[in-house]
């Protein structure tokens, strides 16, 4: 499993088990991370996922895709160059130490 903290649209800072492989929209549900709704199901439609990456200890991560981009800069709520829907990041291990904002908002 792979740390990565969440800090909730409360301010609340919860670190959370996310398995390689999987998106981390999942595991941040599973984990019950407030703010992280996910209505579509992860298929980059809906920005009810949007969270801002605020660390990535072991580099940066891929570039959004075009459909990413998209939903982000016509559907999220304040998007920002570190924007991101967490149904497109996948979870390896260079994610370890992440941390990511839950966006604010909806």
């Amino acid at each position: 499993m792979v740390k990565v903290t969440f800090i909730e649209e409360s301010g609340k800072r919860r670190e959370i088990d996310a398995k390689p492989g999987d998106p981390l929209m999942y595991s941040a549900k599973d984990a019950g991370i407030d703010g992280i709704i996910a209505e579509c199901g992860g298929s980059a439609m809906c920005a009810t996922c949007h969270c801002y990456l605020l660390e990535a200890p072991n580099g940066p991560l891929p570039e959004p895709r075009i459909d990413e981009a998209d939903t982000i800069e016509f559907n999220a709520h304040e998007p920002q160059p570190t924007s991101r829907l967490t149904c497109q990041v996948m979870v390896t291990e260079a994610l370890e130490g992440a941390v990511f904002q839950v966006a604010t908002g909806r």
